[in-house]
């Protein structure tokens, strides 16, 4: 896994199961000790947790009178690690310092740091109601991409890699870890076959026998089942995959084969994946001050090893921009930073006016909805009477008729069709800005690492040199 993911879920009650069995069943999956390679807690003790949890939501039933088992028991957050950037105990240290960031000390949570696959993760459980019964979580419009971010922000704090560009697929959602290894992972058991197919059917068999014979030389098993039922099988694979169009796709199916064979249908050339994109340029490691911090001998290599790819992806970046000289390097990275300012300028500068009116039109429409408690108490002569009866009414009208006063500045009130229309300009200005802005801080980051690489090497260069002139 080449960065560190996020991913937020939430549990209910299972069916035929109570809640606090549903719980139980969840949590025993991330203290399952086999899997375990770290665990640490807050507010409750990991291997009773599942009973504390219950007693919370039982204490804000009864103070509340609001139903605390139903909906969401409990949230999880899953967060993985590149393999062989971190220890066990030091993702479960990061694991808890996102876990508290982001519950803010508010909810219960335990940290279950796994070590069964390649790649380090955390299952970190967080009780779904507040420990001191004064409200529930809710899960709210773009909580994973907070979550996200926050992981992001504690990584880095950490010296530790990030997705600084996370891909989307076609649900506008960002991907889960086996989408986004994308073109790195191993091809699928259907895509080797489709790929030996191919290759097959290039050195133009005579027969399907014959066909047949050229799958099983390639390495593809080939089993005959009831009714002539054929089936691939991949080495390493432990199933095999139906020898038919509704299992490997359109045109992979024995008539398709036969097609070819028999010169009805054009050969098919084998292909594969597109390459991969290329990778975004980081920032490189400082490897000596790393280990002047106590960090060992496997982190060193994997230093050395990231290091090199970044300077690859530095060279890669440098040639695909046509930037062979350094005063241009610098001249374009000082431009991406001051374009990346200035926009950061113009979205404060536009939120701030969003913000303002849309404050002017709140007021406006409570100044309407009150003043005719008002122009009932100057009706009634200032009757105190009156007052006591509209207390609130007219503390609102003169609130809103404050807030209108303070928001003008002394201009002319504008209608509420004008306003509508400029709080709409404002929204689509925002809007417009972010997606620039975006794109001014990947181009800003890109550049400054390159230039960083390149520094880097011209400080490497020099000291070699100084060392030669020493000699």
């Amino acid at each position: 896994m080449p960065t560190a993911t996020t991913y937020l879920k939430s549990h209910k009650r299972a069916d035929k199961r109570t809640a606090l069995q549903s719980l139980k069943d969840r949590f025993d999956y991330g203290l399952n000790p086999e899997k375990l390679g770290a665990v640490s807690s807050y507010l409750c003790d990991p291997a009773t947790a599942h009973a504390e949890f219950m007693l919370v939501k039982n204490q804000y039933q009864g103070e509340t009178d609001r139903r605390a088992r139903h909906g969401a028991l409990c949230y999880q957050i899953r967060q993985a690690f590149p393999h062989g950037e971190v220890t066990a105990e030091e993702a479960n240290r990061i694991g808890y310092e996102t876990a508290m960031r982001w519950t803010k000390g508010k909810y219960q949570f335990f940290v279950c740091t796994h070590i069964d696959k390649e790649h380090i993760h955390n299952h970190i459980y967080y009780n779904s109601t507040a420990y001191d019964r004064s409200r529930k979580f809710r899960n709210f419009i773009g909580s994973s991409f907070a979550l996200r971010r926050l992981s992001d922000r504690v990584c880095l704090e950490h010296d530790l890699s990030v997705i600084a560009n996370p891909k989307l697929h076609s649900k506008g959602r960002y991907l889960h870890y086996g989408q986004w290894l994308g073109e790195n992972q191993k091809l699928s058991q259907k895509e080797q076959i489709r790929l030996a197919i191919d290759a097959a059917l290039t050195e133009r068999p005579k027969d399907f026998a014959d066909f047949l014979r050229r799958m099983e030389t390639a390495g593809i098993q080939v089993k005959h089942g009831r009714g002539g039922v054929i089936s691939f099988l991949v080495p390493g694979q432990q199933r095999a995959a139906r020898f038919r169009a509704s299992t490997l796709g359109d045109g992979y199916g024995p008539e398709d084969v036969q097609a070819v064979i028999d010169g009805k249908a054009p050969t098919r050339t084998a292909t594969a994946r597109k390459a991969p994109a290329p990778r975004r340029v980081n920032l490189l490691i400082d490897i000596q001050e790393r280990m002047r911090q106590g960090k060992g001998p496997a982190y060193e290599r994997w230093a050395k090893v990231y290091n090199l790819k970044q300077m690859a992806a530095a060279l890669q970046y440098l040639k695909e921009h046509q930037l062979f000289e350094y005063d241009d390097l610098a001249a374009k990275t000082d431009a991406a930073t001051e374009r990346f300012h200035t926009l950061a300028g113009d979205i404060q500068q536009t939120e701030a006016e969003l913000s303002r009116v849309s404050d002017l039109m709140a007021a406006v429409v409570q100044y309407a909805k009150t003043r005719p408690a008002f122009d009932g108490y100057k009706a009634a002569k200032y009757s105190r009477k009156y007052l006591a009866e509209h207390e609130a009414e007219l503390a609102d009208y003169r609130a809103a008729k404050a807030t209108m006063a303070e928001l003008l500045g002394g201009e002319k009130l504008p209608k509420m069709d004008v306003l509508k229309e400029k709080r709409r300009q404002l929204a689509a200005r925002k809007k417009a800005l972010y997606l620039e802005y975006r794109k001014a801080q990947q181009d800003m980051r890109e550049l400054v690492a390159v230039k960083g690489s390149v520094d880097h090497l011209h400080g490497l260069t020099d000291n070699q040199r100084n060392k030669e002139q020493a000699r």
